[in-house]
């Protein structure tokens, strides 16, 4: 595979499984230094084991801003750089608005959307300096719509995602930055089959015009074309990705 991204540092969060860890797979192929970002250390260091030559740990709970500075100094302190950020952690659960608690909507909105922001602000010094980084986040189908299986807050951080984009786009444009946002429909994760039964998703993409659920490997091939330099014009957008179940 082309080694487009050599020499760029890149930082994945939730990248343990499902759309972050394919893209950090895919980054990997293509040459990049990623840091992969999950809570805790001891898993952090399982996974860049996992994931091999130049994958490395970079944990911490990024609802925290003071623990999202700490990761993003210590990737420039090792790399002296950082290129990519993919904005990608979510959590999501299937409860109605009349069962929903304070704390679920909390968290959900937290680790989906306030994360993010907190991500993005820690970056843009390092990308500011060197006149160019690209910022991509993980929206939703739900950011567009609404969730298929997912709750409430799920789909109000998805679209927040997408005003947040739009948001960044136009303040850091001029310093080289672009960002843009990825919308998943139903794609063969864990965090898809947490919350339906295969019976159910067997049910609900048959009615998609391409009647499957979509593979990680087709997320992060969209998200490493935005993050390359082929995408330098792209800024401020959304690209749906769903099988064309948004038309339906």
């Amino acid at each position: 595979m082309e080694q487009d991204f050599a020499g760029r540092v890149v930082l994945i969060t939730g990248a343990g499984r499902g759309l972050g860890r394919a893209t950090a797979e895919r980054f990997l192929d293509r040459g990049a230094q990623v840091a992969v970002n999950v809570r805790t250390p001891a898993r952090a260091e399982t996974l860049a084991q996992e994931l091999g030559r130049n994958s490395h740990p970079s944990s911490g709970d990024i609802r925290s801003a003071a623990a999202v500075r700490g990761l993003v100094a210590d990737i420039i302190q090792r790399f002296g750089r950082l290129d990519i950020l993919v904005n990608n952690a979510a959590i999501a659960s299937a409860t109605r608005i009349e069962q929903l608690t304070e704390d679920e909507w909390r968290a959900t909105i937290d680790t989906n959307l306030t994360a993010a922001f907190l991500c993005i602000q820690a970056v843009v010094p390092a990308m500011k300096r060197q006149s160019h980084g690209r910022i991509i986040n993980v929206s939703s189908l739900a950011g567009r719509s609404v969730s298929t299986l997912g709750g409430a807050p799920y789909t109000a951080s998805k679209a927040g995602m997408l005003g947040l984009t739009r948001a960044a786009a136009k303040e850091l444009g001029a310093l080289g930055i672009t960002v843009n946002a990825v919308c998943p429909g139903l794609f063969d994760t864990e965090l898809t089959h947490a919350n339906a039964t295969q019976e159910r998703l067997d049910t609900v993409s048959q009615t998609f015009p391409i009647a499957r659920l979509g593979k990680p490997e087709e997320v992060s091939d969209l998200i490493c074309f935005l993050a390359s330099e082929s995408a330098g014009y792209i800024t401020g957008a959304s690209f749906d990705i769903n099988g064309g179940s948004l038309m339906i």
